[in-house]
């Protein structure tokens, strides 16, 4: 119990912790650059620069609300770690300033905030989505997210699991990118980058949140014929760490028994599984990538090794 308890005062810090690097990356980078990002914190971000209304105060507003619904919908234990999330992104983005945009605060960041017209305008919305999908990807992975759409996306998939909800969040940031166009002209001179701006950090706060979601897990799935299951599998199990799976079946040109083996290694030790194989007459093998693996050999030959004692 004790451990369990740790565990989970572990996970709301370190949630609370990518709240707050959020929050500093939107002072930092969105804020003094004159493109709002992806979602509904886009549509804030918009207000803010329109009306000086924070996206603090905006994020508690629309979030409150949707995390009552979730904690009866959903889970509270979604509930209570979004909930944590959206508190520590509205006061950090409350109490940090920057100078540089719309947002006031106690804590001025003006010399760390990054000004698109020193270097170059792509950089501020490249490195604010890849922090929001580093984060995104995370919380995905601790049933939590960043609030806003993603709620409404959970508690669609309570409903409705067989919908895709991508068409929605699609449109939503599609809304965000065409009244960018229109939020941020400045003196009646209206300007397509704000726009391209918001387009290039969903492309990438997108792909940098897949990569974590599933990226770091990829493996390599090889499916070999055979006629020597077992001495190629005893290989695999000594030399590479993995083991194999057996299915019996029959080769139907020449009518003769085969085996199919099954295996799943790691990306870098796909060469010295084919030195394996090649090895055995007739044998022949074909690749297809498997984007997440759960669980391990190790864990299963120590599982066999405590029931055999």
């Amino acid at each position: 119990m004790a451990r369990s308890n740790k565990k989970t005062v572990a996970e709301y810090f370190i949630i609370a912790f990518l709240a707050f690097c959020m929050a500093t990356a939107y002072e930092l980078f969105v804020f003094p650059n004159a493109f709002a990002p992806a979602g509904i914190n886009g549509l804030a971000t918009i207000i803010q620069h329109l009306f000086n209304f924070s996206v603090g105060y905006m994020s508690i507003i629309i979030n409150i609300p949707l995390l009552i619904v979730a904690y009866f919908k959903v889970s509270k234990d979604f509930a209570f770690k979004t909930l944590c999330y959206v508190i520590v992104f509205s006061i950090t983005t409350l109490i940090e300033y920057t100078g540089m945009g719309d947002s006031e605060g106690f804590l001025d960041l003006s010399g760390f905030a990054y000004k698109n017209d020193t270097i170059s305008a792509i950089l501020a919305p490249l490195a604010s989505g890849a922090i929001n999908g580093l984060i995104y990807g995370y919380l995905v992975r601790k049933n939590t997210c960043t609030g806003g759409t993603d709620i409404v996306a959970r508690l669609v998939r309570v409903k409705r699991p067989e919908l895709n909800i991508m068409w929605v969040t699609l449109a939503l940031n599609s809304i965000v990118a065409f009244l960018s166009y229109f939020a941020y002209a400045e003196n009646g001179e209206y300007d397509i980058q704000p726009v391209l701006l918001c387009f290039m950090y969903c492309f990438t706060s997108s792909k940098m949140g897949d990569l974590v979601l599933k990226g770091y897990k990829t493996a390599l799935k090889f499916e070999v014929v055979t006629s020597h299951p077992d001495e190629i599998s005893q290989e695999i199990i000594q030399k590479l760490r993995h083991s194999a799976t057996v299915v019996h079946g029959k080769g139907m040109y020449t009518h003769q028994d085969k085996d199919l083996l099954i295996c799943v290694i790691n990306k870098n030790q796909i060469v010295d599984f084919e030195n394996i194989i090649v090895k055995y007459p007739g044998t022949f093998a074909y690749i297809t990538s498997v984007s997440e693996t759960v669980g391990n050999f190790v864990t299963a030959k120590k599982s066999k090794n405590k029931e055999e004692n």
